[in-house]
């Protein structure tokens, strides 16, 4: 790493965004990330899978997890390794993707004793352009990204702690994204004039949704006065129309004491003035902040420099009370049974509230669900 830049190999490629080689990004911030993001269910609330892999071009770091939670344990291997050179090849330990179909079919291999897998991923609806996504720290953005994302199946084998799973594709459903720009990565930084005036308060829901005749994605982040900052909703067919679907109104009921919420009724409306409900019943979870390097897990976060071909493996039980302050202000993936209109359909309800949120009632961080 040190001052010469060499050709890499994807130069050879006409893929260039930049009058740079592609041995180097656009932006010199250190926070620069690209990453793929996965999650997977059969269905029952039982079962729960959350994979991911990103580059961190400017910190020189490569890393991937994968976490399932089975009942009230949760199982996460991590991978971390230097980052050389780039190319179009995406592993790193024993993690591996496999582009088969750009933006269809994706092959996901993970070899670790304690939990190994052999999964092909098949879109069942076309990937989905998000909003473009920002969120300000102050003056400066700490989240600057782009976003595409799709629902669809899962087929193959896992197995978790000596126990096997035969992925069915009849039945295991689930979402990914592809997601690239600036966010938090790495080593902490301090937080200097951040420490003394915080932003105070963060709401956030995403929601992608698998029917038998379209999917719904949805995102919505606030501000702790509820001002919303970014809005998308659409539905989207297997012909690949993508209809517009307004302004999404979320009614949640969160379980006393907790921030954790027990049931979820949507507003939607259609070009033509169409109301369209979703009512989503949560089923089991994956706290992003317990083993899978998201925001405060204080094991592990993306992009830190751990040392050359890194790996390790932790096992939670979810009912252990030193977990439970992770819980109420992290961010929450929700298996998600859902209907709209009558239609039945599948996904997940992501939800993270931290913070004030007034409309939520919480008027700081430490207020809870009457």
């Amino acid at each position: 790493m040190g001052g010469k830049v060499n050709p890499d190999p994807l130069d050879e490629f006409p893929i260039h965004q930049s009058p740079l080689s592609m041995a180097r990004v656009a932006s010199s911030d250190r926070n620069f990330y690209d990453r793929y993001y996965f999650n997977g269910h059969d269905r029952t609330g039982d079962i729960f899978l959350v994979s991911g892999f990103g580059v961190y071009p400017n910190l020189g770091v490569r890393d991937a997890f994968v976490t399932v939670r089975r009942g009230e344990i949760q199982r996460s291997v991590r991978f971390s390794d230097a980052l050389d050179a780039r190319s179009l090849d995406v592993e790193v330990g024993g993690y591996r993707l496999e582009v088969v179909k750009p933006l269809q079919t994706v092959r996901l291999i993970c070899d670790h004793p304690d939990l190994s897998a052999d999964l092909v991923w098949e879109g069942a609806f076309p990937s989905v352009l998000e909003e473009h996504h920002e969120l300000m720290a102050g003056p400066r953005p700490s989240l600057d990204a782009s976003r595409f994302a799709q629902v669809g199946s899962w087929s193959g084998t896992l197995s978790v702690d000596g126990t096997d799973f035969a992925v069915d594709p009849a039945v295991w459903t689930g979402s990914r994204d592809r997601s690239w720009g600036i966010r938090p990565v790495g080593e902490r930084e301090p937080l200097g004039r951040m420490a003394d005036e915080p932003v105070g308060g963060f709401w956030w829901a995403y929601v992608p949704l698998r029917f038998d005749d379209y999917a719904l994605m949805l995102i919505a982040q606030e501000g702790p006065d509820g001002h919303r900052t970014l809005n998308h909703a659409t539905r989207t067919f297997t012909d690949g129309r993508v209809e517009q679907l307004g302004w999404p109104r979320f009614e949640i009921d969160y379980r006393s004491g907790t921030r954790t919420p027990e049931s979820i009724r949507i507003h939607l409306t259609t070009a033509t003035g169409e109301p369209l409900v979703v009512d989503i019943d949560p089923l089991g979870f994956v706290v992003l902040q317990i083993g899978s390097g998201y925001g405060s897990d204080p094991e592990w976060n993306h992009g830190q420099w751990r040392g050359r071909g890194w790996s390790s493996s932790s096992l939670y039980d979810l009912t252990d009370p030193a977990l439970a302050p992770r819980i109420p202000h992290g961010t929450v993936e929700h298996i998600a049974r859902a209907t709209c209109n009558g239609d039945e359909g599948w996904g997940m309800f992501e939800h993270g509230v931290a913070g004030r949120h007034d409309p939520s009632g919480f008027r700081d961080g430490r207020a809870m669900a009457p």
